[in-house]
């Protein structure tokens, strides 16, 4: 809970990536709460785990409630995913982005080729972004190899949504003028 409430605050992109990681951390202990205390609680400092115990018993409540307990993703994070994706289009739209908007232009044939791979050509952008950005962060904690080809992507992918979750920061802070 600690490090997903630094990490919405901070980095809503890191964000969203660790609470998909903690879905599917959840999903591999059957939402099975013996199962996440002997699995995954001993992976916090000692003083979080009672507040990190309750947090990952909501979060499992929630994916039985909304039957993402084989796959999926909560509300929560469509929601989350939905505001980036919302944000993206106002960026777009509006003449005041043109970094923003190179960025996008940058990655959109790695987004359109990733779409197409995954037979998703109708996916939003934004949700195959991450999508690639978690396949990717699966392949390093697999220690499995990244061909360079992907490396170049992955690194226009990513420069295009860390700007725009600086944006989504600025928005959440007040910062972002849109209409000025």
């Amino acid at each position: 809970m600690k490090a997903a409430a630094k990490l919405r605050k901070e980095n809503i992109a890191e964000y969203l990536l660790y609470m998909w990681q903690m879905e599917d951390l959840l999903r591999a202990c059957r939402c099975d709460m013996k199962v996440v205390k002997s699995q995954l609680l001993p992976n916090f400092p000692e003083a979080d785990r009672k507040e990190e115990e309750q947090w990952m018993q909501e979060l499992c409540d929630m994916m039985h409630r909304e039957a993402v307990t084989e796959h999926g993703h909560l509300q929560i994070n469509k929601n989350v995913l939905q505001e980036l994706t919302e944000l993206h289009n106002v960026l777009l739209a509006s003449p005041k982005f043109p970094y923003y908007s190179a960025a996008y232009y940058n990655a959109l044939p790695f987004i359109v080729e990733l779409r197409a791979k995954a037979g998703a050509e109708a996916a939003p952008e934004i949700d195959t972004c991450f999508q690639a950005l978690y396949g990717e962060l699966m392949l390093k904690l697999k220690k499995q190899p990244v061909s360079e080809g992907t490396q170049e992507a992955m690194q226009t992918i990513k420069r295009f949504i860390a700007m725009l979750a600086a944006y989504y920061a600025d928005e959440k802070e007040g910062k972002l003028k849109i209409d000025e």
